[in-house]
């Protein structure tokens, strides 16, 4: 392929359109929605960067991605060095590209989009098409490293774990993954549904990983299997915590101890990683009624809603509190769960769910909301209007309104601070904890955030440790 050169940009205002499946049939299977570009969409795409002197889009990602320099290649056809490049700051491309909020990252900073009516350069379908490239058409090459003799364990093998685990081991570490579950990838294989991040994908990249030398280690729950202070006598010189946040929360409103009722969490669960849309081939039964109404309006709410319908649901309600315009979920989420016939129901708040004679979900009773001042978020508080209540005929609900970290490992962890609703306090320069040589990054700290959040997290803590152990 020929070297990237000087060039004039494509000044398109609008970007290169991504391929996808008809909504009318994908929202009957679980298929990947987005089919990725082909090799000259891509080249296309990446014309329309300007390669500024001064890149801001840079500025908006966590892990540091070299941007303008993988694009030039893509615009010159070398995908293979394009992957070369993301891949010196980003151990998860294919994931990152699919997932990413970019609109609010390095494309929310990018120069193009500043422009009136002009939109961004695809930088994530750019990366994931690089991402693609290479999996299916690159050389497979096991890299070789150097030990340095010392080891550290890792909790958990999500975004923030798996990355930190590959930073480490490519820096000569001997690395152990610790995961709880039957399968790698944390939050990517449980909570991510399979139209969104399919779960080869989530393999390929933790394989990738595993070639540096990390082993992964399944069906392991730290404070219980084993605690943190084990881990330490068992000789590892550090231990980074990133163990998500799968605690779910609940609205608190009478009925939601019903049959019917799930989190979110439990829901996609038993959908993406235990297979449950394969029922009876798989033996994970997951039953929803012709109604569903799911309560939040975040990703993992247009997740839930999104697969609900898949799984034959006729109707599915997204129940909101608040406005469109604040509604946490992506843009493209939303998009494409109204393209797939999701039915929202803005400014309204369930405040019962209201049980049959045998405990099943029959309706849930929804009171209709305003907006008022801004909040703390800065998002305008929704207020009751008093008197406009209304139910829903519903047997199945759904609540999506987030998670928190699960409490075993601070309850199992003498000395290790905590925010009062769970999050591990940490140094934010370092990642380290209240205890010495013992780290945390990723939901386990901030929360639920993004899957990108978790990896600059990871990176940054991989960083902390291998300074510290090297004494650098």
């Amino acid at each position: 392929m020929a070297d990237a050169v000087r060039r004039k940009p494509n000044m398109a205002k609008e970007k290169v359109k991504m391929p996808e499946q008809d909504p009318n049939v994908r929202n009957r299977n679980f298929e990947e929605v987005a089919l990725g570009y082909t090799p000259e969409m891509a080249m296309e795409e990446a014309t329309r960067c300007l390669n500024c002197k001064k890149p801001f889009c840079m500025e908006g990602c966590p892990v540091n991605v070299p941007i303008p320099r993988f694009i030039e290649q893509v615009v010159a056809g070398n995908f293979e060095k394009a992957y070369e490049i993301i891949t010196e700051e980003n151990a998860l491309p294919a994931i990152t590209g699919r997932v990413c909020p970019q609109e609010n990252q390095c494309e929310g900073k990018c120069v193009r989009g500043r422009a009136k009516g002009c939109e961004s350069v695809g930088i994530g379908r750019l990366e994931r098409f690089v991402a693609d490239y290479h999996r299916e058409h690159g050389e497979h090459k096991t890299p070789h490293v150097e030990k340095n003799g010392k080891k550290v364990a890792v909790v958990g093998s999500g975004p923030a774990g798996i990355t930190c685990a590959g930073e480490l081991a490519r820096r000569g570490y001997d690395v152990h993954v610790f995961e709880a579950l039957h399968k790698t990838g944390g939050v990517l294989s449980y909570g991510i549904p399979e139209f969104r991040l399919p779960k080869t994908i989530v393999q390929a990249e933790a394989d990738v990983v595993a070639d540096y030398g990390v082993d992964f280690e399944t069906n392991v729950v730290v404070g219980r299997t084993i605690t943190v202070d084990e881990l330490e006598e068992a000789g590892y010189d550090a231990v980074f915590v990133g163990s998500g946040a799968g605690l779910p929360r609940f609205q608190g409103i009478p009925g939601e101890n019903l049959n019917g009722v799930y989190s979110a969490n439990e829901f996609l669960t038993r959908v993406n990683l235990m297979k449950g849309y394969m029922f009876p081939d798989r033996p994970t039964p997951v039953k929803i009624s012709p109604t569903v109404c799911v309560v939040g309006a975040g990703n993992v709410a247009m997740d839930a809603a999104r697969t609900a319908k898949r799984l034959g649901a006729e109707n599915v309600y997204i129940v909101y509190r608040r406005s469109e315009e604040e509604a946490p979920a992506r843009k493209e989420e939303i998009h494409h769960a109204k393209e797939e016939g999701i039915q929202f129901k803005f400014l309204t708040n369930p405040i019962a769910v209201n049980g049959d004679e045998e405990g099943w979900v029959k309706s849930i009773t929804c009171q209709e909301m305003e907006l008022g001042e801004a909040d703390a978020s800065g998002r305008r508080r929704p207020v009751p209007v008093e008197g406009h209540t209304f139910d829903i005929e519903t047997g199945t609900f759904i609540v999506a309104i987030g998670q928190s970290p699960n409490p075993l490992i601070r309850q199992t962890t003498p000395g290790l601070d905590t925010q009062k609703w769970g999050g591990i306090i940490v140094n934010e320069e370092t990642m380290e904890t209240s205890r010495d040589s013992v780290y945390a990054g990723g939901d386990a700290v901030t929360g639920a955030a993004t899957v990108i959040l978790a990896m600059g997290a990871g990176k940054k803590a991989a960083i902390a440790i291998d300074e510290k152990l090297s004494g650098k």
